[in-house]
Order: C-alpha cells, then sequence, then structure tokens
C-alpha cells in the first residue's frame, strides 16, 4: 500500500525488489477515484502551500472504509492472475494502516502484513486499526520511525497492547535516528542504511510467514 504521494517510479523500483524474491506484487493507486492528479515531489510536496492543500485532499478523501472495500477488488485481481498462495500486504506511511486493516478484513486470504513509518495505527479514530485486532490472524510487522508525530510513542504501546490482547503473532520495532519516510528513495529523510535495515526485516518476514 501506497504512500502520501501516490504511484511513481520509486515505488515500482520497490515492487521490483520484492518481486525479485519470487512474489507476484501489486502495487494499487489508492487514489484512483481522485484521477488524474499529480505528480507529487516527495522532497517538496508539504513545504508549497498549494500542493500540500492538494495532497491533503488526496488523502482525507480516501477513506479507510474505500481502501477495505477496494482491497477485496485488489486480492481479487491477484487471484485472477493466478496467485494462490498465502498473501502479503506492506504498506507505507498511509499505506501502513490500510495494509492492518485489509488483514483484519480478510483474516482467511491475509497472512503477513507489514507497516513502515504507518501513522496513526492506534489513534482515537474510529477506524484506527488497533480496534480491529481480534479480526487479525495474519503475522504482523511493524516498523516505526525513531521520532514521528503521526505515531508517537503512546500509539505504539497502545497497538502492542492490543496486539497482545488479540495474541496477534507480531513485531514492532522502532527505528532509531531515522524519520518518517526513511525507506523511500524519493524522500528528503530517506536513511540508506535504516533502508537497506528494513528491506532485510520484510524480506525475511515475508520468507517466514509466505515462503
Amino acid at each position: 500500500y501506497m504512500d502520501a504521494f501516490g504511484p511513481r517510479p520509486v515505488l515500482d523500483e520497490m515492487a521490483e525488489r520484492i518481486a525479485g524474491h519470487g512474489y507476484a506484487v501489486l502495487v494499487p493507486d489508492l487514489f484512483y477515484r481522485k484521477a488524474p492528479y499529480g505528480p507529487f515531489d516527495a522532497k517538496t510536496a508539504f513545504t508549497v502551500e498549494e500542493t500540500k492543500t492538494k495532497l491533503m485532499a488526496l488523502v482525507t478523501g480516501t477513506t479507510q472504509e474505500m481502501t477495505i472495500r477496494d482491497s477485496e477488488a485488489f486480492l481479487d485481481a491477484l487471484a485472477a492472475e493466478g496467485v494462490d498462495g498465502p498473501i502479503g500486504v506492506v504498506g507505507y506511511c498511509m499505506g501502513g494502516a490500510r495494509a492492518l486493516n485489509a488483514a483484519a478484513t480478510y483474516p482467511d486470504r491475509i497472512a503477513a502484513a507489514a507497516s513502515f513509518h504507518g501513522g496513526n495505527l492506534a489513534s482515537d479514530a474510529a477506524d484506527s486499526p488497533h480496534r480491529k485486532a481480534a479480526s487479525i490472524e495474519a503475522c504482523v510487522y511493524v516498523g516505526t520511525a525513531g521520532i514521528d508525530r503521526s505515531f508517537p510513542p503512546e500509539q505504539s504501546a497502545r497497538l502492542a497492547e492490543a496486539l497482545r490482547v488479540a495474541e496477534v503473532d507480531h513485531t514492532i520495532e522502532n527505528y532509531i535516528g531515522v524519520g518518517h519516510g526513511w525507506c523511500i528513495k524519493d524522500h528528503s529523510v530517506y536513511d540508506e542504511a535504516g533502508a537497506e535495515r528494513h528491506w532485510k526485516r520484510l524480506t525475511t518476514f515475508f520468507a517466514e510467514t509466505l515462503g
């Protein structure tokens, strides 16, 4: 599940890297209802007020419920292409919560769910994924930025408790010294060492849960 800047070459590169481990990969456009839009420069989008306003309209206008419904179509599209093994999902930024919500909604189809610098994973919102922890049967991995206003320590603790109570096999790991967005090359806070650490964790996680 994409970050807030939408599908673009850097996400295609990330998909190719995952595919290189033998997986079929889908990178859906979560903002398709608002097309055409962008493209956005991830390094400057939030520093230009007009661009920031357009971007936030896309994010807030694409609800968790919309993506939950869309996720069924994503899963069906993979099945139509002959993908019949266990499914893993990974989300970045706004995609993190959507990955966890998908795992909670389609527990019989999703075996692994990962989030990196995901925001609002355990917020006060009614659609916060921690509220659906009891429905998750997938293994869960959450990689958090060392400092991230969208996922502060109190949310991390709340998510951990929800997953523990629900007896979800999970790991929450704090990447000290990196900021929100560190995994993705076109972000201003991209951290190569941290990104490679994320790749090691993600590929190991998928190997252990998906085979």
